[in-house]
């Protein structure tokens, strides 16, 4: 056997030892892992995925290449990648690259030849942690100092890392309704969604004013996803309470627990999150249960601030807009996965349903979303 060239370290001093690929370095971050089969570029072009290194519990990550169409931002946003068995193929039917050139190319470490079963059962056991991974040379002792130096999650900003510096005007001319976005870090994946529906979407930085998003003139505000800490952004949250009523307000993710916090909500850190491509989430209203794409930390609170909600019923939440009732649920454990808005014209899933990666159940609910236009705010 050939000797280890990189190791991961946990902040608990768990070390398991690998094959260095990708780019050349270190990388520190919050290690957190992804459940989903497929979509390994989709994953690290996420923006939501900032500050982080995931580990893929799929044993086979690379098999089918890179390409252009799955990327979902314009760059990796993950730190860096931790797999049990890399490949480097080009040869896959829509291929334009190999998986660990890519990575070099875009100056992302990983490592492969790990036991991700037993890590994964490890973050399960432990939650998410710092970590981080370093070439073989790296003493130890130096690695734990980084890790250590590396800022936790909770409480930690990200989005204004991953905002667009202008406004981002897509499908002007058209009359269809017009979606204005506070980007904290969007999916191109959800912004497809909304253009397949019509709409004209325009992107705004997070830090935009009420004012500046009124000025756009939305038939609907959109709260996207992103990464980080929903408690860190409070000057997104005092926004989205100024628009709440005066135009429907959806949200997505991170943009569920923001509006979410808007209306009065806590939110909280789980402890090693919702990441992949198989989570099941009933509707309350329907009864309909959809396989969902889940990438996220942080999760809102029941009325009570209970961390799970017992009851397959639509519990309600008094707010200062008026009742706000649960409206989605989610089957693994039982959290919080929607809201509606019952006096004012909102709402929100806490998971992906444009799945980009993932299955393609609740695409639907953008026609839910886009049905609250119109309605008297």
């Amino acid at each position: 056997m050939s000797a280890a060239t990189a190791y991961l370290l946990l902040e608990d001093g768990t070390r398991l030892d690998g094959d260095a690929v990708g780019a050349a370095g270190h990388v520190t971050g919050e290690v957190v892992f992804n459940t989903a089969m497929t979509g390994y570029q989709e994953s690290v072009t996420d923006p939501s995925y900032a500050g982080q290194i995931i580990v893929f519990t799929y044993p086979l990550i690379g098999n089918y290449g890179v390409s252009e169409a799955a990327m979902e931002s314009e760059a990796v946003h993950a730190r860096g990648v931790v797999m049990r068995d890399a490949k480097n193929r080009e040869d896959a039917a829509s291929a334009e690259g190999g998986w660990l050139d890519w990575l070099d190319d875009t100056g992302t470490p990983g490592i492969s030849g790990l036991d991700t079963r037993a890590l994964v059962r490890h973050i399960r056991d432990r939650g998410a942690m710092r970590g981080g991974i370093f070439p073989a040379a790296t003493p130890e002792s130096e690695a734990r100092e980084l890790v250590d130096a590396e800022p936790a999650m909770a409480g930690a900003d990200f989005a204004r890392t991953v905002t667009p510096s202008g406004p981002v005007r897509l499908g002007e001319g058209g009359g269809g309704p017009h979606v204005v976005g506070i980007d904290t870090g969007i999916k191109l994946s959800i912004v497809r969604q909304f253009r397949q529906h019509g709409c004209r979407v325009t992107l705004l930085p997070c830090t935009a004013s009420a004012a500046e998003v009124l000025a756009e003139d939305p038939d609907a505000v959109f709260l996207a996803n992103g990464p980080g800490d929903p408690a860190a952004l409070e000057y997104v949250v005092t926004t989205v309470r100024e628009l709440i009523g005066k135009r429907p307000v959806v949200g997505i993710c991170l943009g569920h627990q923001l509006l979410c916090r808007a209306v009065g909500l806590e939110t909280y850190k789980l402890p090693f999150g919702h990441r992949g491509a198989n989570h099941p989430v009933k509707d309350l209203e329907t009864g309909r249960i959809d396989i969902t794409s889940q990438n996220h930390g942080f999760a809102v609170q029941g009325p009570a601030g209970e961390p799970r909600i017992e009851a397959d019923e639509p519990v309600r939440w008094d707010t200062d807009f008026g009742v706000a009732e649960l409206s989605q649920l989610n089957l693994y454990d039982r959290t919080v996965e929607g809201l509606v808005l019952r006096d004012v014209p909102g709402a929100t899933v806490q998971y992906h349903p444009e799945a980009g990666p993932g299955p393609h159940d609740a695409r639907h609910l953008f026609e839910r979303f886009l049905s609250l236009v119109g309605e008297p705010a």
